[in-house]
């Protein structure tokens, strides 16, 4: 297992990310002054995003329905936790957005390489009514992929 958002594994049977990018931002307000450089305060964190890029090769490793349980588990717009392989908790995420690139096709039109970015944004603010719960399509989708 690399990572778990949720209950999905990110992991070479599911989708293997091969870059983790992270992002993260701290507010400081400005007010303008007469005669000299702008007053700063630091107002608190920012926003804190984490993208995931990657190639799935369906023919080798990994799978096409692993993106559309992503894309499903966003469509509830639910916070998911997510945890590294090393036991790392990250907090609470939101998917932001999730693009995929499809190229290198079979004659059916099955894709033999599909290039993803998953972005994902923390929402770590006590909202516990935000947090997914594995009922329906998604925890049906997600018990098949594992």
């Amino acid at each position: 297992m690399m990572m778990a958002l949720g209950m999905f594994v990110f992991s070479l049977e599911t989708l293997a990310y091969q870059e983790f990018q992270r992002q993260t931002d701290w507010r400081h307000g400005s007010t303008s002054r007469i005669g000299t450089n702008p007053a700063r305060q630091f107002l608190g964190r920012g926003d804190d995003s984490i993208t995931l890029p990657g190639v799935l090769l369906p023919a080798l490793a990994g799978s096409p329905l692993s993106l559309d349980t992503l894309r499903m588990m966003a469509d509830t717009g639910k916070a998911w936790p997510l945890v590294e392989g090393t036991g790392k908790i990250y907090g609470l995420w939101v998917i932001e957005s999730l693009s995929d690139n499809r190229t290198v096709f079979f004659k059916d039109g099955a894709a033999r390489r599909i290039e993803f970015t998953l972005k994902l944004t923390r929402i770590d603010d006590g909202r516990v009514d935000q947090l997914g719960i594995l009922t329906g399509a998604v925890g049906g989708l997600l018990r098949g992929a594992l």
